[in-house]
């Protein structure tokens, strides 16, 4: 409780937030509380390279972290192991056919844990988001079953990956790698991770200073419209495609 009343309280009327220079060092990245998670207000935070994360019995939470961890798509790094995996194409890969299962899916609990910070409101946001052409999902499928996937939300130059998981070995992995080999194309020079973990560092995720990340993001005027999705929703892809 002391460390809330530390943080500015976002003004339900006003969009505006506080400078991510002002986040707290701990825990890294902690901006403000309260607000909303309505399209408008997610837009205007993810410009600023701010994001919602909190749990069942916390208040709305807002983050920028320093550093930032960051994948530039051309740099991922695919291990031999994925790389046969890849190669054997006995997975199909799509982009928002089922982009409500992926989400629902992503909010399973974790092993060993009940607890999910996908709460249902901020299913329901992505959704909205999803629907307004913002937030995309890659899904991962073998035959007819999904078992794998990611999503995230979509700005001119940037894709913020939110989450992702896995029912087969590899079936994230496989979205990511896919995810990497389309965004280029289209423009997109960064995936945001967020947060640190070796797990993306070994993928080949780098951390970069707040202020550098922020500086490669879209002006305001930029996000008025969605940025270009490089998938066509109608095509299946194998995951040996180039």
């Amino acid at each position: 409780m002391t460390l809330l009343r530390r943080l500015p309280w976002l003004d339900q009327e006003s969009l505006d937030f506080p400078d991510p220079s002002s986040a707290l060092r701990e825990p890294n990245g902690l901006l403000a509380a309260g607000g909303d998670l309505r399209p408008q207000r997610l837009l205007r935070a993810y410009q600023q390279g701010i994001f919602p994360w909190y749990s069942q019995d916390q208040p709305l939470l807002w983050w920028s972290p320093d550093p930032r961890m960051v994948l530039r798509p051309d740099q991922l790094h695919v291990s031999r192991s994925l790389q046969k995996v890849l190669r054997r194409g006995e997975l199909r890969i799509s982009s928002d056919r089922a982009f409500s299962t992926v989400i629902s899916s992503c909010a399973g609990p974790r092993r060993g844990s009940t607890d999910t910070w996908l709460l249902p409101e901020m299913r329901t946001a992505y959704e909205q988001l999803h629907r307004l052409g913002y937030a995309h999902s890659v899904e991962v499928w073998r035959d007819d079953t999904l078992v794998g996937g990611l999503y995230g939300v979509a700005l001119p130059g940037v894709f913020f990956g939110e989450s992702m998981f896995s029912l087969v070995s590899d079936a994230s992995k496989i979205a990511l790698v896919s995810l990497c080999r389309m965004l280029p194309g289209s423009g997109y020079r960064l995936l945001d991770c967020q947060i640190a973990s070796a797990h993306l560092q070994s993928l080949g995720a780098e951390l970069l200073p707040r202020s550098q990340f922020l500086a490669q993001l879209p002006a305001a005027a930029a996000i008025l419209r969605p940025a270009p999705w490089p998938y066509n929703a109608a095509v299946l892809y194998h995951s040996s495609d180039p």
